[in-house]
């Protein structure tokens, strides 16, 4: 499967395998110039799997801070117009790359991707290149996003083992002078028409042509080609209007129906072709009214489950490509139809198998655990990569940017952090103005589009008593603290937000005494802990009030045993048991049901 499931080509050369490996605890490799070091490093490692992981083969958890990589790679014969240009996924925290011996490409960030064309680094006198990657993750560095990575040997609490170095896949990519750098793709439900953002790069003033096609099941609903006089094509798409007024509801992108559009997209200059790249598009909107969440024009339940992405053997990188495609099943046949990343960036394959099999995403930024000035520099720009990289994905609906005031401990009393919050929510905004944002997860919202609460109440009294009604859901946000912290950091006078609990249950069931353990509520067997599950469940799916839940957690992830699976994904529960509970029907007002009574068919929510 091609890395970046939104713009693939045929022709990629996967550089993922054994590679040379080696620590710099004295971080003398630049100084030596281990870049340019005819023999090898003294191990070997699996990318992309972290040195911290057994997958990777090394399994060494102790920290060490400075990493070198060093692969060598050939190319095909017969290409000699071609660009090559070299992707990676992404590499945790710093990284620095080399090409025979030259300077390629630097990133700070550890969640996102970066690449370089390497064609003029590539030596002509020799067949064999040499790849050489440095990566620097300090443990202790709590202004670095780093989500619960654990800074010391032994995780403790909720924190897990870290991810150091490259963790997502690396890849060669060859291309014309002249080709597609990114697309992405705005859909507008409502008109029937996808948004269209093209780069194009190596432009060199020649008029060019990019065409489009759109297409479902092998039928075209659009075709068109656009002069390109730039780096940039900015175009609406409209699709048949016959097709959409037919078959609206079977062309729009819902978890239930997860109708995906093909899409073609080549690059000419006149007749000659220079670049065809494929990619998709789901047809959907998504927003908020003053009290529900809206997929498509209508109300739509959340019924979620945290999502950390965390295997035992392989930490933050999925043991494999078929393992993503099974998480999202799993989470499916449990009857949640959305999942809440939680502290992570996840690997654009499994946010194609949410696109694929159809599953709501809330995307979230890694925290950071220190407020100043490097935070808010690091935060801010690598949370812009993160949504400009997944914002056209059709799955992703919601925009999460902190996290339970990770990174900003004293945003209710200092300016500056509660500033940098709200300059993340309307940075997001501004990115990307489609979809709602979340600016603090679970509390002490500055501006938020969703009151989004964390609530580990220990019954489902404790939560009919304070979501059962509009009087005490009001109650809860003008004076309420079901955490820690307030739930709003303003007067919240007039205006309504749709409130969903997006962390409640956490409870563990551990049957083995004197394990380590961390949950926010025990039980002693798995009777009880459904018995449990669904009295929390229910009271919120009772509420009409609440738009939305999100279960924690899907998966135990290290000493947190709060998960409805274990770590190695077997079942705790029985799956049909936990499904129609999940599936049962949220309670309607009556003006919703009168208004429901008056609509065409719409899916399930």
């Amino acid at each position: 499967m091609h890395p970046r499931p939104q713009l693939t080509r045929e022709q990629w050369i996967d550089l993922c395998g054994e590679w040379e490996f080696d620590y710099d605890d004295a971080d003398r490799g630049r100084d030596e110039r281990w870049q340019e070091r005819t023999g090898g490093l003294s191990a070997r490692i699996t990318v992309p799997f972290p040195p911290e992981s057994a997958a990777s083969g090394i399994g060494d958890r102790d920290p060490h801070p400075v990493v070198w990589y060093r692969r060598r790679f050939t190319l095909p014969e017969g290409e000699p117009d071609r660009r090559w240009l070299l992707h990676f996924g992404a590499v945790d925290y710093r990284a620095t790359v080399w090409v025979d011996g030259r300077l390629v490409a630097e990133h700070e960030g550890g969640h996102t991707p970066f690449g370089a064309d390497i064609t003029a680094a590539l030596r002509e006198d020799t067949a064999e290149h040499v790849l050489v990657v440095r990566a620097e993750d300090q443990p202790a560095d709590a202004s670095q996003p780093r989500g619960k990575q654990y800074w010391g040997k032994h995780p403790q609490g909720i924190w897990y083992h870290r991810t150091t170095g490259i963790w997502q896949p690396v890849w060669l990519e060859p291309v014309a002078q002249r080709h597609i750098e990114s697309v992405h793709w705005i859909p507008d439900a409502a008109r029937g028409s996808l948004g269209l953002r093209a780069r194009i790069a190596g432009n060199t003033g020649e008029p060019l042509n990019l065409r489009v096609r759109v297409s479902l099941e092998g039928e075209t609903l659009a075709e068109d080609s656009y002069g390109v006089t730039g780096d940039t094509v900015e175009r609406a798409i409209v699709l048949s209007a016959a097709r959409i007024g037919e078959d609206r509801d079977r062309l729009l992108w819902t978890p239930e129906r997860p109708t995906l559009l093909t899409v073609e997209l080549t690059l000419c200059a006149g007749q000659r072709v220079l670049d065809e790249a494929g990619s998709y598009a789901g047809l959907r909107d998504v927003g908020v009214d003053e009290r529900r969440f809206l997929l498509n024009g209508r109300p739509y339940f959340l019924r979620m489950v945290l999502e950390q992405g965390y295997w035992p053997e392989s930490h933050l990188a999925a043991p494999s490509e078929d393992a993503l495609r099974r998480e999202v099943e799993l989470i499916k046949s449990l009857g949640f139809n959305g999942v809440r990343i939680h502290q992570k960036t996840e690997d654009p394959r499994f946010l194609y198998w949410c696109d694929r099999l159809g599953l709501l995403v809330w995307d979230e930024m890694p925290s950071a655990f220190v407020f100043d000035q490097e935070t808010v520099v690091r935060t801010t720009r690598e949370w812009s990569e993160v949504v400009r990289r997944d914002a056209s994905h059709p799955c992703v609906v919601t925009w999460v940017a902190l996290n339970e005031s990770w990174g900003v401990p004293a945003i209710a009393s200092d300016p500056a952090q509660r500033e940098h919050a709200l300059s993340l929510y309307h940075l997001t905004r501004s990115l990307d103005p489609t979809r709602p944002v979340i600016s603090n997860d679970g509390w002490e919202h500055p501006k938020s589009d969703i009151w989004s609460i964390h609530d580990y109440a220990p019954s489902g009294a404790s939560l009919r008593e304070r979501y059962g009604t509009a009087e005490a859901v009001a109650s809860v946000l003008r004076d309420g603290q079901p955490g820690p912290r307030r739930v709003h950091l303003g007067e919240i006078g007039g205006t309504r937000r749709p409130v969903m609990l997006t962390e409640y249950g956490g409870l563990s069931y551990v049957p083995n005494a004197g394990e380590e353990w961390f949950g926010y509520g025990t039980v002693d067997s798995p009777e009880e802990f459904l018995a449990r599950y669904r009295e929390l469940t229910e009271a919120l799916l009772d509420s009409p009030e609440v738009a939305g839940f999100c279960y924690t957690q899907f998966t135990d992830t290290e000493q947190e045993t709060n998960g409805l699976l274990r770590a190695d994904r077997s079942a705790k529960l029985d799956a049909a048991a936990l499904r129609a509970i999940n599936t049962r029907a949220a309670r309607s007002t009556p003006q919703e049901e009168l208004a429901e009574a008056v609509k065409s068919p719409r899916p399930e929510s």
